[in-house]
């Protein structure tokens, strides 16, 4: 568990370096290879921690609810939060 909250920190940084920095590199300085160098790193970390989503639920220490917000949030790039919304989630269970 704690594996996969730390990629999906890193997943969540990853993001925020692509849409923050490395965009207006391509953008605004055209430098394309940033998002390229950048982009690749965050799909990585995106399969991995989709990965351990379902290696955690496979293991069972998530429920299916959880899962689901947890694919929720790293889409939207909420993946800081998710072990404070988990414990709340599995509260109300």
């Amino acid at each position: 568990m704690k594996n996969l909250l730390r990629i999906g920190h890193w997943e969540g940084i990853s993001f925020l370096i692509l849409l923050l920095i490395a965009m207006p590199l391509k953008y605004i300085w055209n430098w394309p290879q940033a998002v390229r160098m950048v982009g690749s790193l965050h799909g990585i970390l995106f399969v991995v921690f989709i990965y351990q989503l379902w290696v955690a639920r496979q293991e069972k220490l998530l429920t299916e609810k959880q899962v689901i917000i947890g694919f929720t949030f790293t889409a939207s790039c909420g993946t800081f939060f998710l072990e404070r919304v988990w414990r709340k989630s599995s509260a109300t269970n």
